[in-house]
């Protein structure tokens, strides 16, 4: 007998090759028929096991070879549905087959564009058109998309890690796959919105086969979208952390409209029973995440699509898949071939004998039996293992996503310590550079001073030698130049002594206009005295009236009375009548009042009932009333415990707010917690109606985390020590209102509830709100339009008595006199039109208030106008002092230059001040304009005259040096060198005084006193305070000009004050001036 053995090879490699052969037709008859199965013109949905085996087979094969070889045949520009489906199977295809699929499906490209282009106007009685049109699309981008990042698979299951590889650290990079990846989420919500837009939302729908045809891709999109969304805010929040929130708000803005689009379609399909079968949609939050605020990437979690493994089951349990290889069947038939078979011819067994092929035949047979239900078992096995697999892995997903979720946590928490670190530091580095000024500065001032000592010491020298020199002069003059002088100082002693007596009888005027206008204040009063008086009499004359009034009143009620006697007596008589009638109705009655006793027994006994369910409702009421009031409670916590987290948030560091808004919230929220008080009040007592206290909740807890937020704010603009205890303040009310809070959500603590700690903490926010408001003039707003008006008085009163003892004193040197004379007329015309003016803009501007409310209204432009008001009185105080010194030789001719200058930088302050207010086209502010011009021009010309007056002075005679030697000449060359030196060091320190003085003047001008002290640790100068608003002339020094009154800091946008701007216009005018 013969054997398998024996059998040659030649003819063992055929058969091999037969076998494979029949294998690959097999393959390729079971991939045709898939595919025909699954692209055809029915309007079915797909099949999960065709579309499984098309997928099997691109992994067999690694590639989608096979399929495109048959999918070119497809009819696809003949029929919509079939084009459809191909899309559909595509989009499978490249999901869930082998990674070379993409590269295959790439060269095809053209023919998927133009398949959509094809259908894009076409019209079929289906509606497929537009949507294969869509579906094309989506496929074009997923692959262009994909090609570009292949780091990212088809099927969009990447890691966090992948995505930040892919990303990479080029924030150019980051921003184009963030457009890309919008792009990719467009393409995808186009399609299903309008798959869902021709169909009907109604169940009948989503079950036929129609419908499901439509709706079988949106599987996929689903799937797509879920990945793409978690990309995008993924992208997003690391686009934000690199770049500002404006160049992003694009980005955002399209981010919401994919969120809400996204939102509609998972709710609507999710609604679909279609739907409820095959895949498990996610829910996407009620908001989107918030991009400005790094710490919302630790709330985002990823959204989950899960595919059930049961349909997989069903779908097995329905129709059961062919193998691919189908071993068991190649080998029998290849066995039981007829008589023909090659094999039998060449090397069959004689027709008599035995041949044991046949034994291992069957032995083969059993052994194929047993491997196959080995390998059903290994199957099953494979299958549990998979089973616990995807579960740990969901597992170990969800642990991932929360260990993610906590590292970023602690990163924004390492962050957020981070800043405050530098921030201490910052403040501790700015704190001792400040006391290294503070002591260069104190050092500086020392040695200032002990040079101004040496410095007064040799001047003192040197008039101690000027004096001696000229009486060594004096002595060679004849005596008739000594007997001249003495004449002059006679004159001179007569015209101080005229001065003396002429200033004593101008304060003895002053004192008696003081008193006179006292009278005049205390006639006034007894003048409304008597007006009171009088309207006392006229009210006993109308009380009079009305007396004789009520007596003829009281006669009419009289016969009123009479008239009623009579009518009484006539009822009497019918009453009489209706009591017989009323005893015949008696005896019916008591008959009714039996029927009825019974009736009321059988209505007690609904009312009982009634009463019950009554009680029963009620109850319900009180705990709907409770529930009510502890939503509401939940709420204002939430929004409390957001303004505590609002302190935290670096994104509030670089807010700030005023200490007036603050002020108005904490009043605000103080009335807040009385009603609140009384709304609970009203609740422990009755315990029913909760609405007032609902109400009061409600508005405490937006006025408490106002007043929070807004006290947080204003500590930014505060200094240290303030904004630290403003901000425990803050969180101390924050504390003490979530503790009463929780006292309001049990029965038990409700009753005990009292909100005391948190007006104390609200109180306590409130002074200190107060403490950091700027400090104005030391009047109130009400008194403003008082200080204004004797301010102006004053101002003009200066002016006259300015202009008086420039005439007085005008027999000295005429020229300077006349120059001032006139001056002081132009600065009087000056504080005319100004006050002219000022009368035009309140009575222009107030409309129904008073000129008090006016003022108090617009209290830092009254501020600035008292202050430009003094400036200019005081300026002309003192050029008439420094005229009389120099009339009076024991002045300099420098004083009344610089006076001049400060009169026209006031006058300039002054008409900056009155020009805020008025309008343009004012004739009297033309008027105020053409007075300061001529103030100025008067100016020029007192500095113009007083420099002439300097120059005929001086003596300009030659010197003789013809008497000295060669080495004395040197020597005094050399002394004279030494001088000169020593006058322009003089000179440049006194330029740089007057340049700190002016620093300072401006600091002074533009920051309250008391800020400034504790800025610098010192305090305030006593003789800068605010100038008397009395009328009576004063002689201040020199340098003690009048304060100006001090402006609130107005923290960012605009920090220059009121006072500083018109400070900066007088240094320019005091520049113009002296060139």
């Amino acid at each position: 007998m013969n054997s398998i053995r024996q059998v040659p090879s030649r003819v063992k490699s055929r058969r091999t090759e037969t076998i494979l052969g029949a294998e690959r037709e097999h393959f390729e008859k079971q991939q045709l028929s898939s595919i025909s199965k699954a692209i055809n013109s029915t309007e079915t949905p797909l099949k999960e096991k065709h579309a499984r085996r098309i997928i099997l087979g691109t992994h067999r094969e690694k590639g989608a070879y096979t399929f495109w070889s048959y999918a070119v045949g497809l009819p696809l520009p003949s029929s919509a549905i079939v084009s459809w489906k191909f899309c559909h199977v595509l989009h499978k295809i490249m999901r869930d087959g082998h990674r070379n699929t993409l590269q295959d499906c790439m060269r095809h490209y053209s023919s998927i564009a133009e398949t959509g282009l094809l259908w894009t106007n076409t019209r079929d009685r289906h509606g497929y058109g537009q949507l294969v049109c869509l579906y094309s699309k989506l496929l074009c981008t997923k692959m262009e998309f994909h090609t570009k990042h292949s780091e990212i698979p088809a099927s969009l299951e990447a890691s966090d890690e992948v995505l930040e590889r892919t990303a990479g650290t080029d924030i150019n990079n980051v921003f184009q796959l963030t457009v890309e990846v919008f792009d990719y989420m467009d393409a995808e919500l186009r399609l299903a919105e309008a798959v869902l837009r021709q169909l009907n939302m109604s169940i009948a729908i989503s079950t036929l086969t129609s419908g499901q045809c439509k709706l079988a891709p949106l599987i996929q999109v689903i799937q797509d979208c879920s990945h793409l969304y978690h990309y995008t805010v993924k992208l997003l929040f690391k686009l934000h952390a690199c770049l500002p929130a404006d160049t992003l708000q694009g980005h955002r803005e399209r981010f919401h409209e994919q969120f809400h689009s996204l939102k509609t379609f998972l709710n609507k399909a999710r609604d679909m029973i279609y739907f409820k079968r095959l895949i498990q949609i996610p829910r996407l939050p009620d908001s989107p995440p918030n991009f400005l605020r790094a710490s919302a990437l630790a709330e985002h979690v990823k959204p989950m699509v899960v595919i059930p493994d049961e349909e997989e089951l069903e779908e097995q349990e329905e129709d059961e898949p062919e193998p691919l290889i189908d071993v068991s069947e190649a080998q029998p038939s290849m066995a039981s071939q007829p008589q023909g078979d090659i094999f039998d011819q060449a090397f069959g067994p004689p027709s008599d004998g035995f041949d044991d092929r046949d034994l291992q035949i069957e032995h083969l047979k059993r052994e194929i039996e047993l491997l196959k239900a080995e390998l059903e078992k290994i199957k099953g096995e494979a299958q549990r293992y998979i089973t616990q697999l995807k579960s740990q892995i969901n597992s170990l997903e969800t642990e991932l996503e929360e260990q993610r979720a906590q590292k970023q946590r602690t990163l924004v928490e390492n962050e957020q310590l981070r800043m405050e670190l530098e921030a201490i530091r910052r403040r501790n580095t700015e704190h001792e550079s400040m006391q290294t000024n503070f002591v260069e500065a104190e050092k500086r001032s020392q040695a200032t001073e002990l040079r101004y000592n040496k410095l007064k010491e040799k001047h003192a020298e040197l008039v101690a030698n000027h004096a001696e020199l000229l009486r060594k002069s004096a002595d060679t003059v004849k005596m008739l130049s000594v007997t001249q002088q003495t004449q002059e100082e006679i004159e001179r002693t007569k015209q101080q002594l005229a001065f003396q007596v002429e200033r004593v009888r101008q304060e003895s005027d002053m004192k008696f206009e003081e008193q006179r206008f006292d009278m005049d204040k205390l006639r006034r009063e007894l003048e409304e005295k008597n007006a009171e008086i009088h309207k006392v009499k006229s009210l006993l004359q109308t009380s009079e009236k009305a007396g004789e009034q009520l007596n003829s009143s009281m006669a009419a009620l009289k016969t009123e009375k009479d008239r009623l006697t009579q009518s009484i007596s006539k009822k009497d008589a019918d009453l009489s009548s209706l009591m017989k009638e009323a005893h015949l109705k008696e005896y019916s009655l008591q008959q009714e009042r039996d029927r009825t006793i019974k009736e009321l027994g059988e209505l007690q006994g609904k009312l009982k009932e009634k009463l019950s369910h009554e009680d029963q409702l009620q109850q319900k009421l009180l705990d709907e009333q409770f529930a009510l009031l502890q939503a509401t409670v939940t709420e204002a916590e939430n929004i409390i415990q957001d303004a505590v987290a609002t302190l935290d948030d670096p994104l509030h560091i670089n807010s700030s707010s005023s200490p007036d808004y603050l002020i108005s919230r904490a009043e605000a929220t103080l009335n807040s917690i009385d009603k609140l008080q009384v709304g609970h009040s009203e609740y422990v007592k009755r315990m029913r109606d909760a609405g007032s206290l609902v109400r009061a909740l409600t508005k405490f807890s937006h006025l408490t985390a106002d007043t929070i937020i807004s006290g947080s704010a204003t500590a930014h603009m505060a200094h240290t020590d303030d904004a630290d205890r403003l901000t425990e303040h803050c969180k101390t009310c924050a504390t003490q209102s979530l503790q009463y809070l929780r006292n309001l959500k049990s029965k038990a603590s409700l009753k005990g509830a009292d909100p005391t700690s948190i007006q104390a903490a609200v109180q306590k926010i409130l002074r200190i709100g107060q403490d950091l408001r700027p400090k104005g003039i030391d009047v109130g707003k009400e008194e403003l339009g008082d200080v204004v008006d004797k301010e102006m008085a004053a101002t003009s009163a200066a002016i006259e008595e300015a202009v008086r003892r420039i005439d007085v004193s005008r027999k000295g040197t005429k020229l300077i006199l006349n120059s001032c004379t006139d001056l002081m007329k132009a600065i009087r015309l000056l504080v005319l039109a100004s006050t002219d003016l000022q009368k035009e803009i309140v009575e222009s501007g107030r409309g129904a208030a008073s000129v008090r409310e006016f003022y108090a209204r617009n209290s830092r432009w009254t501020e600035g106008l008292i202050s430009a008001s003094k400036a200019v009185g005081w300026g002309a105080t003192q050029m008439v002092d420094s005229a009389d010194k120099v009339v009076l030789h024991t002045g300099k001719y420098e004083e009344l230059i610089v006076c001049s200058h400060e009169i026209a930088a006031s006058t300039a302050q002054l008409v900056a001040a009155s020009k805020v207010k008025a309008d343009r086209g004012s004739k009297k502010l033309g008027v105020l304009q053409h007075a300061s011009r001529n103030v100025n021009e008067m100016a020029a010309n007192v500095v113009a005259s007083t420099k002439t007056g300097q120059d005929q002075i001086v003596d300009k005679g030659t010197m003789d040096f013809s008497g000295m030697s060669l080495i004395k000449l040197k020597k005094e060359e050399m002394e004279s060198q030494v001088k000169v030196l020593e006058l322009e060091t003089m000179l440049e320190n006194e330029r740089l005084h007057l340049g700190g003085l002016r620093k300072k003047h401006y600091e002074i001008a533009g920051v309250p006193l008391e800020e400034l002290a504790q800025d610098n640790g010192l305090r305030a100068s006593p003789h800068v305070t605010a100038a008397p608003s009395s009328p009576k002339p004063s002689k201040p020094t020199l340098m003690k000009k009048p304060a100006l009154a001090q402006k609130p800091n107005i923290p960012p946008k605009s920090t220059v004050t009121f006072s500083f701007l018109f400070f900066k216009c007088c240094t320019l005018f005091h520049l113009l001036s002296s060139i």
